[in-house]
């Protein structure tokens, strides 16, 4: 009891300003290990037809080839879960000795067949022998408890075999398929992720059985990140150590997949948690594993960071999202959704055609910028000055001895050093930029801020561990109550694109799914990526669900199970309906990942037989066996008929 009472109400990592990995026990899945003084291993899934053995194999090999280090294949039926046997002598006798996994939903039988063949199966507890009804009831706890019994009767055995075989096991809860019994005790609810894991875990347990690795996957990033964390802070109550495999599901595909996956696997690398990765992407499953291993090898000397104060009590409650309360300066803070700032201090020229990039499109002919729905709030010029009019929605942000020769001019701000702001240099009546980082900010500068009503920060850092570095600065606004509103900045130099999208991501992410930051900065010191830097940055904001500025698809990364050529029909749909701000659509190759899957979707889009598609609205079946020929048009129709459309035409003013 002694270890319980050590664990504080917040605490889910080791540290929140050190980086050190959570230790993990280790568990052997074939010839490696998962866990433990194990590096990060990195996954991936197969979306062939299990029954096509030659497709199949071939695949697994582009993926190991690719850097997997654990294949994952479908095992829908029994007989999909014996033929694995052949796929795995094909493999082997092709010198390729990666482990194999069998994806498990709704089938024990074929659970309790692979077991004996792959060296781990996965199975989700919402699913595998529970209720998916979407049943509305309330359960006695004696009916509670005696579905637990139906449960653990019908699991226990695939576990005894697991036992025997020396076969590893993912407990892998999703938060779109929480069984009826969870979601009527707990709702769609982080508690009730961890709840499901923990119910199958304990029948584990009894049975003396611990060669398991635990996920909490949602395609909401802010609910996945919460889930981890609960999940380790329940397991250091209890002195568990089960290693943690890591995803944000139905991720998509392109940039937004990657902004996506990074936010929300990223927040918890940053954490030191995590001991494989898999990045469920709608692309091809050898295109997941560079970005897998970009984002996991960030952290192989994140240790040697320089020493940052250690947050004693953290003011931030990790388990749910809210805003951090601050003042209102101009359209930033309080209850404002955050801004997006441009760089553009490095520019020789700044023309009309330099905004273009951040979403503004000046028309000669009609004399009028047309504003798009990522277009910034702000652009700091640094020592420049503009020779013509700005569009009305944008803010321009000066070095302060520049702003000085142009404070007359509407909607020019300047940026303030430290050192200048405490000495007290003339300021704007409205909005004045403070920049700092965190050994900057002392009592002085904290009073200062308190008592100005014009002020916003922006900070930055130069420590390798630098989100962390912020968190510690926001909880130092926290503790002194300063209300502030703050710009989260970070420069990046001489790094390629994706490492760009995939670092930014991850170190400005997190701190948005906690609530904490007003707007963001991206400066990207090597030039020239101004519109990746600024659909980055709108990314980010609409995958951490703090600004929507575009349609969200949340679309799984296809399997055995799918029923479509998923890229494709994404690709379709995405062409027809890209343009519908803050419209989520949920894309699903097969009725596993359906109705649940697509959690907090407006319109589903879901394989439910050959050539044959589901259209939803919310988790409501709407039409039955659409022809695949017509499915984007009748969605689109759907679409219409619930006021959600508008024709492209309309999308800029």
């Amino acid at each position: 009891m002694s270890e319980v009472s050590s664990i504080a109400p917040w605490q889910y990592c080791p540290s929140l300003t050190r980086y050190e990995r959570w230790r993990t026990r280790e568990v052997r899945i074939g010839s490696i290990g998962i866990g433990g003084d194990n590096p990060i291993r990195v996954q991936s899934m197969t979306t062939t037809d299990t029954m096509d053995t030659a497709a199949t194999v071939a695949q697994s090999i582009r993926m190991i080839e690719a850097g997997c280090e654990l294949v994952r294949i479908t095992a829908p039926s029994k007989k999909d879960a014996e033929n694995l046997a052949e796929i795995k002598r094909q493999l082997r006798a092709a010198g390729f000795n990666t482990p194999l996994v069998a994806d498990i939903h709704f089938t024990p039988n074929a659970a309790e067949v692979a077991a004996r063949i792959v060296e781990k199966v996965r199975v989700n507890p919402g699913n595998y022998v529970d209720k998916k009804k979407f049943d509305v009831r309330e359960y006695t706890d004696a009916e509670y408890a005696a579905e637990l019994d139906r449960i653990r009767e019908r699991f226990t055995p695939l576990v005894r075999i697991c036992k025997e075989h020396g076969t590893a096991m993912r407990i892998g809860t999703n938060h779109g398929s929480l069984s009826d019994r969870i979601l009527n005790r707990y709702g769609d609810t982080p508690q009730g992720m961890v709840e499901s894991a923990f119910e199958f875990l304990r029948i584990c347990r009894d049975e003396g059985y611990h060669d398991i690795v635990l996920s909490m996957k949602a395609s909401n990033v802010q609910v996945m990140v919460q889930a981890y964390r609960l999940l380790v802070h329940r397991m250091m109550q209890e002195g568990w150590d089960y290693p943690l495999h890591l995803g944000v599901t139905e991720a998509g595909d392109g940039e937004d997949g990657r902004v996506k996956s990074a936010a929300g696997i990223g927040a918890l690398l940053e954490d030191g948690l995590g001991d494989t990765v898999r990045v469920s992407l709608t692309e091809e499953p050898e295109a997941e594993l560079p970005v897998a291993r970009a984002l996991v090898d960030r952290y192989a000397k994140r240790a040697q960071h320089d020493p940052i104060p250690a947050i004693e009590r953290s003011p931030v409650d990790p388990f749910s999202h809210e805003r951090r309360r601050t003042r209102e300066v101009l359209n930033m803070g309080a209850r404002h959704v955050p801004v997006v700032m441009a760089d553009l201090s490095s520019r020789k020229e700044i023309t009309p055609a330099t905004l273009f990039a951040w979403g503004y499109r000046y028309s000669v002919p009609l004399d009028k910028w047309n504003i798009t729905d990522q277009a910034c709030d702000y652009a700091y010029i640094g020592k420049n000055s503009i020779a013509f009019e700005i569009p009305g929605t944008l803010g321009l942000v000066q070095d302060h001895a520049v702003w000085l020769t142009n404070k007359e001019r509407d909607r020019h701000y300047p940026f303030i050093q430290k050192k200048d702001y405490l000495a007290g240099v003339e300021q704007h009546p409205q909005f004045n930029l403070v920049y700092a980082t965190l050994p900057e900010l002392d009592d002085a500068l904290i009073a200062k801020l308190n008592g100005d009503a014009t002020a916003v920060l922006l900070i930055d850092t130069y420590n390798k561990h630098g989100m962390a570095e912020q968190r510690r600065l926001f909880c130092d606004l926290l503790s002194k109550e300063c209300p502030v509103p703050v710009i989260i900045g970070r420069a990046y130099g001489d790094i390629s694109n994706d490492a760009l999208v995939l670092e930014s991501s991850t170190d400005i992410g997190p701190l948005l799914i906690d609530g904490l930051g007003d707007g963001i900065f991206i400066a990207d010191e090597r030039g020239g990526r101004d519109e990746l830097v600024c659909r980055t940055a709108f990314g980010i904001l609409q995958a951490t669900r703090t600004r929507t500025s575009k349609t969200e698809y949340i679309s799984c990364p296809s399997c055995g199970r799918t029923l479509f050529d998923l890229q494709e029909t994404t690709a379709r749909i995405r062409a027809r309906t890209s343009h519908l701000k803050g419209v989520k659509i949920g894309i699903m190759g097969c009725i596993v990942n359906g109705p649940g899957e697509m959690a907090d979707a407006d319109f589903g889009y879901v394989g439910t037989g050959p050539g044959v598609i589901t259209l939803y609205r919310e988790k409501e079946v709407v039409k039955r066996n659409v022809p695949s020929a017509q499915a984007v048009d009748e969605l689109i129709a759907l679409i219409k008929e619930h006021g959600m459309w508008v024709g492209p035409e309309h999308i800029e003013s």
